[in-house]
């Protein structure tokens, strides 16, 4: 573990880096955009600012003796499912308070931003402290990328971001699968730097033999299953996805409508053409689930997934990342800080694949697997009811998307979604056993 002072130098210099990258993804947003709810599955851009200078009281509740929060009516309002600090706020209702106003929401941003970094610079911090607090920054890049989908679904390319990046040139590639010898995999996180909880212990498990796909699946391959009738058919369906797609009237992933024959999509690029070679987004479990068995094939496990992404056969080593051990740049992966605000073409990272020759497998996506989402073995919690309370009716997602942040995604990450969510950045790429 790295020493107490130099993480606290780390940690004061992400934290800086955090909250001004929240700013900079609101900074040309409209008053009246901050206050406005387009669906249940959402939240407002003036929620999230709160909620995460919050959750930062939150963790100086924990540290500071008789903390007192700032307001509240604020709390009450910024809850999001904390039952140990009151009744959490109606997520579906987040959109119909007019007060705080925005105003005050970024007023109070900057006074919690202020005394976080008045306690970084000058308190005695232990490492169990700072730990709180790198989970508190974490959880801020967790938001950004949730409010990434959100303004996507509010705004489309209506929203102006400060930076947009031109899409790379892919290099061409045939999507190939990748055989992985089974055995005892140590899984887990086994870096000495901040992780969730759910990221630990190291742990072994045992694997089959298996083959796993290069690249995530294509908008190009999708369609054909979209095409063949795969949501008139139920046979393909788990029975909740089957009443799901029925009930929903689902017949393709979300954004997606057919005009004239053409299938079209409207994301952060404008309404444009379907690309073929982009990785499918914007699909659910179920229909990941669906799609795989039309194709005669099933989706990994996460345990499959971390080891044809960070297991080193040669060297008999696991790694971080699967390039190495290095951070993530923009050669390596399409993340937030790429700032292309789409997926790009699979071939796109060549420099960014895993030593048995998987391609992006970190960012552009996140990968749905069939591993329900629990704790480890021997699991401990790090922070109640941040992420143990939902150990149930989750699956696992690993990789992150264009939308998460480099500094919060590794090969052990373990992200989790409800089977039916699908406003994410979502996607699969398919196994089968050997």
């Amino acid at each position: 573990m790295a020493t107490v002072s130099r993480q606290k130098s780390i940690l004061l210099k992400q934290f800086n880096e955090t909250r001004a990258r929240t700013l900079s993804l609101v900074q040309t947003l409209e008053k009246d955009d901050f206050i406005v709810q387009t669906a249940p599955f959402m939240s407002p851009p003036k929620w999230h600012l709160g909620h995460v200078s919050w959750l930062l009281e939150v963790v100086m509740s924990k540290t500071i003796n008789d903390y007192e929060f700032y307001s509240q009516e604020f709390s009450e309002y910024l809850n999001s499912y904390y039952h140990q600090f009151g009744e959490p706020h109606d997520k579906d209702k987040r959109g119909l308070a007019t007060r705080p106003t925005i105003d005050q929401v970024f007023e109070y941003f900057h006074m919690i931003t202020n005394k976080v970094t008045s306690i970084l610079q000058n308190e005695m911090l232990d490492e169990k402290i700072q730990q709180l607090f790198f989970m508190a920054m974490n959880h801020e890049c967790q938001h950004q990328e949730l409010l990434v989908y959100d303004l996507q679904h509010l705004l489309a390319d209506r929203y102006r971001p400060l930076t947009k990046n031109p899409l790379p040139t892919p290099s061409l590639q045939e999507s190939t699968s990748i055989k992985i010898n089974g055995g005892l995999y140590i899984m887990g996180y086994p870096g000495d730097q901040f992780c969730y909880d759910i990221e630990l212990p190291e742990h072994k498990v045992y694997l089959d033999d298996y083959k796993i796909d290069s690249y995530p699946i294509t908008n190009k391959q999708y369609m054909k299953f979209v095409e063949d009738g795969g949501y008139d058919d139920f046979k393909y369906w788990l029975s909740d996805g089957w009443d799901k797609i029925q009930n929903e009237k689902w017949n393709a992933p979300m954004y997606w409508e057919k005009i004239d024959g053409q299938w079209m999509t409207c994301d952060f690029l404008g309404k444009r053409k379907i690309n073929p070679n982009d990785p499918v987004c914007h699909v659910s479990y179920y229909e990941a689930a669906a799609y795989c068995k039309w194709a005669n094939k099933r989706l990994p496990t996460e345990a499959e997934w971390e080891k044809a992404a960070c297991w080193n056969e040669k060297k008999q080593i696991k790694t971080i990342f699967p390039w190495g051990n290095e951070s993530p740049d923009p050669l390596h992966a399409n993340l937030l800080e790429s700032y292309l605000w789409n997926c790009s073409e699979i071939g796109a990272y060549p420099n960014g694949k895993s030593h048995y020759g998987c391609h992006q497998m970190i960012g552009d996506v996140w990968e749905w697997t069939s591993t329900e989402f629990s704790g480890y073995p021997k699991f401990k919690t790090g922070f109640s009811e941040y992420n143990d309370k939902w150990f149930a009716n989750q699956k696992v997602l690993r990789g992150g998307s264009f939308g998460t942040p480099s500094i919060s995604i590794r090969g052990s990450y373990r992200n989790f979604f409800r089977l039916d969510e699908r406003w994410l950045f979502s996607g699969f790429r398919c196994a089968e056993d050997i």
